[in-house]
């Protein structure tokens, strides 16, 4: 269940930064061998380290050296698989952007629980889940407890895009990147057109073509 996926994604991201990296990722490849082969490992054989590899090779689709979220839900396929479902719903940055500007009814740059939810019933009816008052209330719940990194109750565009496919997440792409304050600054000027202090919707596509 989605539960039991949250269960499994706390218990191995030690530091909740969001991935399964480092002695995360061998004790999760070390468990996930014992319980296959049902017996123990020894992580320092050679043959333990060709088969994490060959894992990685498999699952890792960004090749970051790491397992994100989206990553593992398809290595732990759950009966409620949010993560999957979304990706029938939404599959693109664009998708993304549309989908992130509906939902975001008051237009306070954050998906609340209520608008979550009302997000999550329209992916549902689309994905053809059947589901009642009690089960969304649950699943809203859960979301927020999977991406609400803050803890302040709602989801920010960051929090919300861990939702998409690694490979289609085009907030990786800064990533690693470093910018001085002047530099920010000139970028955030040149596409807010209106001077207002804010990047709107047709401002914010505008970024989001040119990169």
């Amino acid at each position: 269940t989605a539960s039991q996926f949250l269960d499994i994604w706390k218990h191995f991201d030690s530091d909740g930064n969001g991935y399964i990296e480092g002695k995360e990722l061998e004790n999760f490849f070390k468990e996930l061998e014992m319980a296959r082969r049902g017996a123990g490992v020894d992580p320092t054989n050679p043959t333990f380290r060709e088969k994490m590899k060959e894992f990685m090779q498999k699952f890792d689709k960004n090749k970051d050296g790491r397992i994100g979220m989206s990553e593992l839900a398809q290595i732990l396929p759950t009966e409620e698989n949010f993560l999957l479902c979304f990706r029938q719903f939404v599959s693109s940055s664009a998708e993304f952007m549309a989908a992130w500007r509906r939902y975001d009814t008051d237009r306070s740059g954050y998906i609340e629980a209520n608008e979550l939810k009302g997000f999550l019933s329209d992916l549902l009816e689309k994905a053809n889940r059947h589901y009642d008052e009690q089960k969304l209330q649950e699943y809203t719940q859960t979301i927020l407890k999977m991406f609400d990194l803050n803890g302040d109750g709602k989801l920010g565009l960051s929090e919300m895009a861990r939702l998409l496919p690694v490979q289609e997440n085009f907030l990786l792409n800064f990533q690693g990147v470093k910018l001085t304050s002047e530099q920010f600054n000139a970028i955030f000027t040149y596409y807010d057109k209106d001077g207002n202090g804010y990047i709107d919707e047709q401002e914010l596509d505008a970024l989001l073509r040119d990169n």
